[in-house]
């Protein structure tokens, strides 16, 4: 049986419960492709699923290799996948039904529902770290429904979800207001967003860009609704995917799928320039866990990506 290295935990903890390891290759089974990974990337909930955060709502088999995003070439196919050959390079957001052979690892297996072509003017890291983020932000927006001409407000726009949401808000002609510290604003400006101070202040300052409120409100950070509907224009819409609590106040909670055709039409941005894809810092396999620490400390703007091979 093959080996492969792949960061591992064996028991719920923090990022000292993470080592590096050789495991069996996984098996390539029907509607699956293996990918050779070259990169992956982090997002927080994969140091909230190894704290056991997320064991009420999916099953752990130990030891379990962390890890949703993923790029890298096909290695094998599975016998139904004629979508798929040997040496394409792909991405995927790679979240399966239960947690075991995530993408912190040399091989991985991926559903074909997942998997979509890399974007060839990517790098590694810049493709692995589009999945998650940019999924999650092009399925909020698809939700509320917002085109040419809306307004939005987009909580939380600094970090990784954050900054793709504003730009694929953008273009699609969207006027974008966009919270984060003062410290983000100019990065925001030049994603086309109008950047406003979270906290204290919020609603007057929304509210003085748009008198009547705004048509939707996208909060990517939680602990924010009664500031939402206190900027929300009459009819207007709101989702979250931090505050399930929405649902009673005529909002959507909204939980990423993996879809590949979102996925190429998330690459077909990219490749016509209209989005990018902000990587904050790359680290090794081997230190996945000072990549989980950094992204536990918050604000991360962009993303932190992992490399897995040249």
């Amino acid at each position: 049986m093959t080996k492969m290295r792949a960061m591992t935990y064996d028991q719920y903890g923090g990022p000292e419960v993470l080592s590096l390891t050789e495991q069996p290759s996984p098996k390539v089974g029907p509607s699956e492709v293996m990918v050779q990974a070259r990169a992956a990337s982090v997002n927080p909930v994969d140091w909230k699923l190894m704290s056991g955060g997320l064991d009420p709502m999916m099953d752990v088999r130990f030891p379990a290799v962390p890890g949703w995003d993923v790029a890298g070439v096909v290695a094998e196919v599975g016998p139904d996948t004629p979508e798929w050959e040997v040496g394409d390079e792909v991405m995927a957001y790679a979240r399966k039904d239960y947690v075991h052979g995530g993408t912190f690892a040399e091989l991985v297996t991926v559903p074909v529902r997942a998997v979509a072509r890399k974007p060839a003017s990517l790098s590694w890291e810049e493709a692995a770290s589009l999945p998650l983020a940019g999924l999650t932000a092009l399925q909020v927006l698809d939700g509320l429904t917002v085109g040419e001409g809306d307004s939005l407000l987009v909580h939380g726009a600094g970090g990784g979800v954050g900054s793709f949401a504003v730009q694929i808000a953008v273009a699609a002609g969207v006027r974008v207001i966009a919270t984060a510290s003062a410290g983000q604003h100019d990065r925001l400006r030049g994603l086309g967003a109008e950047p406003v101070e979270y906290g204290d202040g919020l609603v007057d300052a929304v509210r003085a860009l748009t008198p009547d409120g705004v048509d939707a409100v996208a909060d990517l950070v939680g602990g924010v609704l009664e500031q939402t509907l206190a900027v929300l224009a009459d009819g207007g819409r709101h989702a979250s995917v931090a505050d399930p609590e929405v649902r009673d106040s005529g909002g959507a909670w909204r939980w990423v799928r993996p879809d590949a055709a979102d996925l190429e039409r998330l690459a077909v941005l990219v490749d016509e320039r209209r989005v990018r894809v902000e990587v904050e810092e790359v680290y090794p396999l081997e230190q996945l866990a000072a990549a989980f620490e950094r992204s536990a400390e918050g604000h991360v703007h962009g993303k932190l990506a992992i490399r897995i091979a040249e």
